[in-house]
């Protein structure tokens, strides 16, 4: 795989910090995730593909253990507020003056500098500072987060694992490593600079929920079917709309242009009544084969049977049966090739990852005696 030899230390944390380690492990990268000792269950949901070392930094031994598995990694991906690590003695300035060639990626909601840096905060709170949450919302209503999707997943882990493997490139050329600061504030703005760049066209001088793109236009939207299911609409082309006004069976010649915006409402009237008239699966047999941009909103519970994503195989099971998304993008040479083991308990690794760091037999014996480090009982064994 592409990440293959690359060694990643992860300290345990939620959301996109596991979400970014995923990400490495599936394309190839060992990731070890550092939990805490004394806790023998987890809610990291993406463990797939990691190790699990438990460690008590506590003690002067386990913060000395953590060094060490940091500097003789390629990675370390600390999601901490800003100054936890530095009163460890473990910030950046430390770990890569003894490995020049360390990655160290900090990620954080509100980045490593700034009067919010230190500052408590979830998802909603960075997509509210990144401007993003103010355009997010129907018409008329207050803005609403989309899940914790924007912030900790896409401008959260998923940027933080593009800067990683940026700087994972860049050592190639210059043999050194670098500090990432990713900010989930500026990774969600990033994501959203489609929103910046394309002010100047109009697209979103209207009030919240009466543009283009934010289901102000009755040809972008969702409706209702006769069965109570739901269709997603997206026919913003003119031949696309064409299209759907021919399957709608309404006459363009007898309705407004399709970009007025004074008429929207009256069309998405309209559209929602001639939607209710049938079943989303009457729908489908019309659309299906069209480019109406016309498809079925399917539950997490459908996906994976809908013929398309069933020929790509988008989607896959593990050992315990439970579906997940294949890893994305595929790559031809070098395709992810995801765990399907089931995630690692609490310490289940935690005598294996010694022995592959340098440590002896007796060394671990003495360290599980003395408290410094858990080992997950009935999975790893001396």
């Amino acid at each position: 795989m592409a990440l293959l030899g690359v060694k990643v230390i992860e300290l345990a944390g939620l959301a996109p910090a596991p979400f970014c380690g995923m990400i490495l492990a599936d394309f190839g990268a060992k990731v070890i995730r550092v939990d805490r000792t004394k806790v023998f269950s987890t809610v990291d949901t993406q463990g797939r593909g990691k190790q699990s070392v438990a460690l008590n930094l506590k003690t002067p031994e386990g913060v000395a253990l953590l060094r060490r598995l940091c500097v003789q990694s390629d990675v370390v991906l600390e999601p901490y507020r800003k100054g936890v690590m530095e009163k460890l003695g473990l910030g950046p300035s430390e770990l890569l003056s003894e490995n020049p060639r360390l990655i160290y990626a900090r990620l954080t909601g509100y980045g490593q500098s700034g009067c919010y840096a230190s500052a408590a905060g979830h998802d909603i709170n960075y997509l509210a500072m990144s401007g993003l949450l103010s355009q997010l919302g129907r018409s008329g209503e207050k803005p609403y987060a989309p899940l914790n999707l924007v912030a900790d997943f896409a401008g959260g882990g998923l940027t933080c694992a593009l800067g990683i493997i940026l700087a994972l490139l860049e050592r190639t050329k210059s043999g050194k490593g670098q500090i990432i600061d990713a900010s989930m504030v500026e990774g969600a703005a990033f994501t959203g600079s489609f929103l910046w760049k394309s002010r100047k066209l109009g697209l979103w001088s209207r009030p919240r929920g009466e543009n283009l793109l934010d289901s102000g236009a009755p040809f972008y939207d969702t409706y209702k079917t006769l069965d109570g299911k739901y269709l997603a609409v997206g026919a913003i082309e003119t031949e696309f709309y064409n299209q759907l006004l021919k399957g709608l069976e309404l006459d363009a010649g007898e309705l407004p242009p399709q970009m007025s915006f004074s008429d929207w409402p009256e069309l998405k009237q309209l559209f929602t009544e001639r939607f209710a008239s049938k079943t989303q699966a009457d729908w489908l047999m019309i659309f299906d084969g069209t480019d109406a941009c016309v498809t079925p909103v399917l539950s997490l519970d459908q996906v994976s049977s809908h013929p398309h994503n069933r020929e790509r195989g988008s989607f896959m099971k593990d050992s315990s049966g439970e579906e997940f998304p294949r890893p994305a993008p595929v790559l031809s040479r070098t395709p992810a090739e995801p765990c399907l083991a089931s995630d690692p308990a609490v310490g289940e690794h935690t005598v294996e990852v010694l022995l592959d760091y340098g440590y002896t037999s007796a060394e671990i014996d003495e360290m599980l005696a003395a408290g410094v480090v858990q080992c997950s009982a009935g999975k790893a064994k001396l």
